[in-house]
């Protein structure tokens, strides 16, 4: 019952989710729907703790597919997920520019079906080609905003790869041949293993769906790293994975990527930097570059999964600010 929830209780929720997350380790968040404006710039302002936010606010997606949230018992909770349907090339531009209108750091689109959504099918196509394209060209446009793309199935991931999105977010059937497009394109993969160690159950028909499509990622995602795709950091938290798990993707990496660790948390801050396109500020420790630090216990490159266990985080600094320490160190 938690989705009839007043629109203000869930900004309350969010304090505790931001924290979890921030003391965790991790310092910058790219949130894909759900989350406006006005949370990240509360942030920014220093209104309320938790990591800096690049935020997306609405996903976009036809009528029937993966943000539609219509059931046949007349209720809908789409507008309450964040979901946006649009069934044009015309409309899609329409509400792209709304997004951008609104101050959205980062447009998101389902060019397939999805786990957890009840009316379709991971392969089911979303987004057309042209469709995609619009909405490329339109955060171009404005700022030259990027433009993620959910995408499981193959004609989703043929869709938002040759519609020229910046990243394909899950990517689970891609093809050898799609690879080598991504590469040549300098498109971001974010594979989001962790969801898939447990069933999804947002809704009854995600529990079915999640076992084959889980299977899948986890076997997907070697041949994508070998093929050179600039893989990221995402754990679609809020479904299955909980706020602050963050990092226990790195170790999600290691096993089924078959990544070193250290190529792992590469993955999780340079190349998500560049994600994000905050890498000229984040990502390394540069000298010039912003102070975020994470110190931990142990040594993540012989055990990669430690940094899972947030007890093993032992100070988080954020821009050169404690937010969390465990380690219990004078003078920060």
């Amino acid at each position: 019952m938690e989705a009839l929830v007043a629109p203000s209780y869930r900004y309350f929720e969010l304090i505790s989710r931001m924290k979890a997350t921030v003391e965790a380790g991790v310092t910058t968040v790219r949130d894909l729907m759900g989350v406006d404006v006005g949370v990240r710039d509360a942030v920014a302002h220093g209104l309320v703790e938790g990591p800096r936010l690049l935020v997306a606010d609405k996903m976009l997606s036809q009528t029937g597919g993966h943000a539609d949230f219509h059931i046949p018992a007349g209720i809908s909770a789409t507008e309450i997920i964040g979901g946006v349907l649009v069934d044009s090339v015309e409309q899609a531009r329409l509400e792209a520019r709304k997004l951008i209108r609104e101050g959205v750091d980062v447009i998101k689109i389902a060019s397939s079906g999805g786990v957890s959504s009840p009316n379709d099918q991971p392969t089911f196509l979303g987004f057309r080609t042209e469709m995609v394209a619009a909405v490329v060209e339109e955060g171009q446009n404005y700022g030259g905003r990027p433009v993620a793309a959910h995408a499981i199935g193959l004609a989703g991931i043929q869709a938002a790869v040759q519609g020229g999105v910046h990243s394909v977010e899950h990517g689970y059937a891609l093809t050898d041949e799609l690879r080598k497009e991504m590469v040549q394109r300098g498109q971001f993969l974010v594979p989001t293993l962790i969801e898939t160690l447990h069933p999804d159950t947002a809704t009854p028909q995600a529990v079915a769906k999640s076992a084959k499509w889980h299977a899948m990622a986890q076997e997907s995602i070697q041949a994508s790293a070998e093929a050179g795709i600039k893989i990221a950091v995402g754990t679609d938290a809020g479904l299955v994975p909980a706020h602050g798990a963050t990092l226990g993707e790195l170790g999600c990496l290691v096993k089924f990527a078959k990544m070193t660790p250290m190529q792992a948390i590469v993955a999780g801050t340079k190349t998500s930097a560049e994600l994000c396109g905050v890498d000229d500020t984040l990502g390394t420790l540069e000298a010039g570059k912003i102070g975020d630090v994470v110190v931990v216990k142990g040594d993540p490159t012989a055990d990669i999964d430690s940094l899972a266990d947030k007890d093993n985080i032992l100070l988080v600094l954020k821009e050169g600010k404690s937010m969390s320490n465990r380690g219990q160190y004078a003078g920060v």
